[in-house]
């Protein structure tokens, strides 16, 4: 069997591993899919006021975004897999995170998941994205709006680094699904009824 199908199989079910699920549990906290927005992700275990868990949550669905990829470019280097292996494995973890095999496809909105994968295929544009989400975050205290920013901003990136590439086109896939899954962010965006940081 081809290599490319099972690197970018690997990469989905590394982004599959629910972080925010998973820490919650060894903290003995609730489920994050039953209380606050219902999302399994960093911002949704800090409102259980504990922040540790909500640190390593972050962390944790930053780091296999980062895994997938980097594990990806290495396998694919190593098996000579088509270029196309390196782009469809990190749409693949992104969509791990978003439907995970190990959690009922039932999972987060996929920031820090992304920020992974864009610091694992060239970081210096993961730290420029990371500045403009922390600028907005500081700014106006919602996650939601920092988010989208940063989002908005990664497919022009991509391009202006990758140019016309396999790499630069996985990146609109992940822009909009960031935008699909914080659709109902937008609508309290737009209403004024944004839960802020920390709230």
């Amino acid at each position: 069997m081809p290599a490319a199908p099972l690197i970018v199989a690997g990469a989905y079910l590394i982004g599959s591993v629910s972080f925010a699920v998973v820490v919650s549990r060894a903290f003995g906290l609730p489920d994050p899919r039953d209380y606050g927005s219902g999302n399994p992700g960093a911002t949704n275990v800090l409102r259980t006021g504990h922040k540790a868990a909500a640190l390593l949550t972050l962390v944790g669905d930053g780091a296999k975004g980062w895994l997938g990829v980097f594990a990806a470019q290495w396998l694919a280097a190593w098996t000579g897999a088509p270029q196309w292996t390196v782009p469809a494995a990190a749409l693949a973890v992104f969509l791990g995170h978003l439907f995970p095999a190990f959690h009922g496809f039932k999972g987060g909105k996929g920031v820090a998941t992304a920020a992974g994968i864009v610091f694992a295929l060239y970081w210096p544009l993961g730290l420029a994205l990371a500045v403009v989400w922390a600028t907005m975050a500081y700014g106006f205290r919602i996650s939601s709006l920092a988010a989208l920013t940063a989002a908005l901003l990664l497919p022009l990136g991509a391009f202006y680094v990758f140019g016309n590439s396999y790499t630069a086109w996985a990146m609109v896939p992940i822009c909009v699904l960031l935008f699909w899954r914080h659709r109902a962010n937008i609508r309290q965006l737009f209403a004024g009824r944004e839960r802020t940081i920390g709230r």
